[in-house]
């Protein structure tokens, strides 16, 4: 269903482990329809990587009022993930490819927010 739909419904694990941490990859879905599952896998990290949609209208509407860049970035930090990477995804779907331009603008706008959550960017 997930590969049909284009998008994860349910938590998966990696674990591997270097010489100094055991480390557990959770990928938790990032769909409005499955927030209980996203908010699962959340509770359970040290740090997070929020994934941001970079293409016009994409990041628009995740960085919106009622966005999911917006609500993902607020859960992890209300249920104690006080670490976030944040990697911008769809660069080559921006004009021109891989614009610095957007990247900056994307950076700017998710690094306010960030800070205002509780971050420090």
């Amino acid at each position: 269903a997930e590969r049909e739909r284009g998008i994860t419904i349910d938590i998966a694990l990696w674990k591997f482990e270097t010489t100094k941490y055991y480390c557990t990859v959770i990928d938790a879905p990032g769909h409005r329809d499955f927030i209980k599952n996203m908010i699962t896998g959340t509770s359970q990290a040290d740090c997070a990587v929020l994934i941001i949609d970079s293409t016009t209208g994409g990041f628009e509407a995740g960085i919106s009022k009622d966005g999911q860049t917006r609500e993902h970035a607020l859960l992890a930090f209300t249920l104690g993930v006080k670490q976030m990477i944040c990697c911008c995804n769809k660069m080559d779907a921006t004009t021109p490819k891989y614009s610095k331009a957007r990247y900056d603008e994307i950076v700017k706008e998710v690094s306010s927010y960030l800070k205002k959550v509780g971050y420090n960017p």
